[in-house]
C-alpha cells in the first residue's frame, strides 16, 4: 500500500483497486495450485482499521474473508499506543460465512517487540516477546490453541488431535518439558500432568516437543473451562511455565471483553468515522453560527416576543428558565455585528480553501495546498487529493479543540458582559428606588447596552462598571481561562504540525 505524504499525514494505508486485485489473485493461485490444504497468512503495515477503500471503493477485508486467509499481521501503531491489538473479523456474503484474525504487534525500533509465529496442521498460534534484555527461554504451545484467538478453518475443522505439541526455544539444554491442564470450573485444579518428549528430528536443537492425550476428556461447551500450562527446565536448573491459556479441543472461540481504547483504535473504521466527526462538528458550528441571527431577526419582528423578554427581564434571576439563558447567550454572542461576519467567514474559508501552502514532497518546486479533503498536488493540469483522511489527524483537534471552543468561548463573554452589566445596573436601579425597571431594561435586549447607558451613573459607578466589564466575577475569570487553555492547544497543534512540513 503506498503511504502518506509525511507524518503526521501519513496515518493510512491508501490501496488501489490493481494491487487488492494483485493480492487477490495470489491468494487464489495457491487455493488452485495445490494439492494439500494451505493455510494463508497475510502480512501488511497498515491495520484494517487504518487503511482506505480504493478508487473503486473496494476493501481488503472482503477479500482475505473470501479466500479463507487465517490472519492478517500488521503493526504502524507502535507500542505507545498499544502492544497488541487483536480482532475477529466476520465477514457474511449472500454465498456463505467467513472469518479471519487480525493480529497487530507494537513497533521492534523503539519497543524490540517480536513475534514467533507457527502454523500446525492449519492452526496459527503465536507468542510475543520484548528483547530489551537477553534472550529469553520461549514456549509456545502450538496445538491445542488458544481458544482467545482460534483461527482453524471451519473446512480444515475436523476431530480433536489426541496430541500436545510444544515449541520450546532455549540457550540452555533442556532437561524436562511437562504440561499441566487446569479446571477452570473447578477452581484451576490439576486435570492431568503429562510429560512431553522431544519429536525426532535432523535439527540438533530439536525445539518440538509432544505428547499424546484422550482429547475427549476435555470436551465443554465452555471455550475457557480447561486451561494449559507447560513447564521447562532446562540444565541451569532454570524452571520456566509457559502463559496459561485457555483451549477447546472442539474449535470453539472466546471472544473476551476487550478494552475500550482497543475498540476504539481497532475496530473503528476510521475512513467512515472521520466523514461523521468532520461533518458534524462543522454543521454543529454553522448552526451555532446561524441560529442566533435567525432568533435576532425574530425577536426583533415580533413585539410578543419583546414584551415576553421584558417581562422575563424584570423578574427576579432565580426565576428565570435556563432555556432563557441559552437564548440570552446566543443572542448575545451574534450581536456583535463585526465578530460575527468574520467567524463566519472563517468557517467558509476552512471548509473550502486551503488551510496552508508548503513543499510537501516535490524536490521540483510544485506547491502542495492541504484542504479538509486531502492534499491537492499539481500534476500536470490536474490537482490530486492525496493523504486522505490522513489529514484527519489536523483538521480534528483544530475543529474540536479550537474552533468550536472559540465560537462557545466568545459568546459567553458577550454573554457574561451583558449579564454582569445588567446585575450591576439592576442593583443600582434598587438602590435608587427607580420605578420604571421595565423601561430601562428594553435597552439591554436583544443585545449589550450602547455607551449611552452609563450616561445616568456617577464616576464612582461607571469607575466600577468598567472594572466589572473588563474583569468580571468568577465566571468572567472561568471563561478567560479557557480561552488561554484554547491558544495553548492551538499553539501545541500548530508546533507539532510544523516540522512534518
Amino acid at each position: 500500500m503506498s503511504v502518506g505524504i509525511r507524518f503526521p499525514t501519513n496515518l493510512f494505508g491508501h490501496p488501489t483497486d490493481k494491487r487488492i486485485e494483485a493480492v487477490n489473485s495470489e491468494l487464489e493461485y495457491w487455493t488452485n495450485h495445490s494439492n494439500v490444504p494451505i493455510t494463508k497468512v497475510v502480512f501488511g503495515h497498515f491495520p484494517m482499521s487504518f487503511t482506505t477503500s480504493s478508487e473503486g471503493g473496494q476493501r481488503y477485508e472482503s477479500v482475505f474473508a473470501r479466500q479463507s486467509i487465517s490472519a492478517y499481521l500488521c503493526g504502524h501503531l507502535h507500542a505507545k499506543v498499544s502492544k497488541q491489538l487483536w480482532r475477529h473479523h466476520q465477514m457474511r456474503t449472500e454465498e456463505c460465512s467467513s472469518s479471519f484474525w487480525e493480529w497487530e504487534l507494537g513497533d521492534w525500533k523503539e519497543s524490540r517487540l517480536m513475534r514467533i509465529l507457527a502454523i500446525d496442521g492449519g492452526a496459527v498460534s503465536f507468542i510475543d516477546h520484548t528483547l530489551n534484555q537477553p534472550f529469553q527461554t520461549s514456549i509456545l504451545i502450538t496445538y491445542p490453541t488458544d481458544s482467545r484467538n482460534m483461527n482453524i478453518l471451519e473446512s480444515k475443522k475436523g476431530p480433536p488431535r489426541n496430541y500436545i505439541n510444544v515449541l520450546v526455544f532455549s540457550e540452555e539444554p533442556i532437561l524436562n518439558v511437562s504440561a499441566i491442564v487446569f479446571d477452570s470450573h473447578n477452581e484451576f485444579k490439576i486435570v492431568e500432568e503429562m510429560p512431553l518428549l522431544p519429536v525426532a528430528s535432523s535439527s540438533s536443537q530439536k525445539p518440538l516437543f509432544h505428547a499424546k492425550w484422550n482429547a475427549k476428556n476435555y470436551k465443554s461447551p465452555s471455550p475457557t473451562r480447561y486451561w494449559l500450562q507447560v513447564i521447562v527446565l532446562d540444565s541451569n536448573g532454570k524452571k520456566t511455565l509457559s502463559e496459561r491459556r485457555p483451549f477447546s479441543v472442539e474449535g470453539k472461540i472466546a471472544i473476551l471483553h476487550r478494552p475500550w481504547l482497543n475498540r476504539l483504535i481497532f475496530e473503528v473504521e476510521w475512513e467512515d468515522a472521520y466523514k461523521v466527526l468532520l461533518w458534524s462538528n462543522l454543521a454543529f458550528t454553522i448552526l451555532l453560527l446561524f441560529i442566533p441571527q435567525v432568533l435576532y431577526h425574530f425577536l426583533k419582528k415580533k413585539s410578543s416576543h419583546q414584551r415576553w423578554a421584558l417581562s422575563i427581564l424584570t423578574s427576579p434571576v432565580q426565576q428565570r428558565k435556563a432555556w432563557f439563558w441559552l437564548v440570552l447567550f446566543l443572542m448575545e454572542g451574534a450581536n456583535s455585528k463585526p465578530f460575527w461576519f468574520s467567524l463566519s467567514l472563517y468557517v467558509l474559508w476552512i471548509t473550502q480553501m486551503p488551510w496552508f501552502w508548503g513543499h510537501a514532497t516535490s524536490e521540483n518546486g510544485e506547491i502542495a495546498q492541504m484542504y479538509i479533503s486531502g492534499w491537492s498536488i499539481p500534476f500536470g493540469m490536474a490537482n490530486y487529493k492525496l493523504s486522505s483522511p490522513d489529514v484527519m489527524v489536523i483538521t480534528l483537534p483544530f475543529l474540536y479543540l479550537v474552533v468550536v471552543p472559540v465560537v462557545v468561548l466568545a459568546y459567553g463573554l458577550f454573554a457574561e458582559r451583558a449579564a454582569a452589566y445588567l446585575r450591576y445596573h439592576r442593583r443600582a436601579e434598587d438602590r435608587a428606588n427607580t420605578a420604571d425597571t421595565t423601561a430601562e431594561a428594553a435597552r439591554f435586549l436583544p443585545g449589550s447596552p450602547g455607551p449611552g447607558a452609563l450616561m445616568n451613573l456617577s464616576c464612582k459607578s461607571k469607575i466600577k462598571f468598567v472594572l466589572i466589564k473588563f474583569f468580571g466575577g468568577w465566571t468572567r475569570r472561568i471563561i478567560l481561562l479557557a480561552c488561554l487553555i484554547t491558544a495553548t492547544i492551538h499553539l501545541k497543534v500548530g508546533i507539532s504540525i510544523s516540522p512534518a512540513f
